[in-house]
């Protein structure tokens, strides 16, 4: 089963790491990466651009607004997703505890992936229907 793994950090914190600090967390959890690769647990990942560069959007007034930055005010900011592969949450929990950014200061939320390919071919067949009328 897949899991969403929201990796959230500290900027402060982490602006104030020297460049061998960030270095060897970088190399830590690289290797925990590939460690998860290795044992067919790594369904993929990225890392996020600062949330200055973000762009929330959202419906008002009848029409699509947008506002720079991120929807909440927090202190920790969403750094990268991880798409792991696990048997179940028990198991997700497992992995992910072992991660090295956690030592760091990073906070991860697991979410179970969810399942949308019911929903999607019921909205296909609607669609369809629509189409051929």
């Amino acid at each position: 089963m897949k899991y969403i793994c929201l990796g959230y950090y500290d900027k402060g914190k982490h602006e104030l790491m020297t460049a061998g600090e960030k270095d060897a967390m970088f190399d830590t959890c690289f290797d925990y990466d590939d460690h998860l690769r290795a044992n067919g647990h790594w369904g993929g990942g990225e890392a996020l651009q600062p949330a200055e560069t973000a762009l929330t959007l959202c419906w008002k007034n009848g029409k699509v607004a947008t506002t720079d930055g991120p929807y909440a005010e927090t202190k920790e900011q969403l750094g990268g997703i991880l798409v792991l592969e696990a048997r179940d949450m028990n198991h997700a929990v497992q992995l992910i505890s072992q991660h090295p950014a956690l030592k760091y200061g990073s906070i991860f939320e697991i979410r179970p992936a969810g399942d949308m390919s019911e929903i999607r071919k019921a909205s296909e067949q609607r669609r369809r229907l629509k189409t051929a009328r």
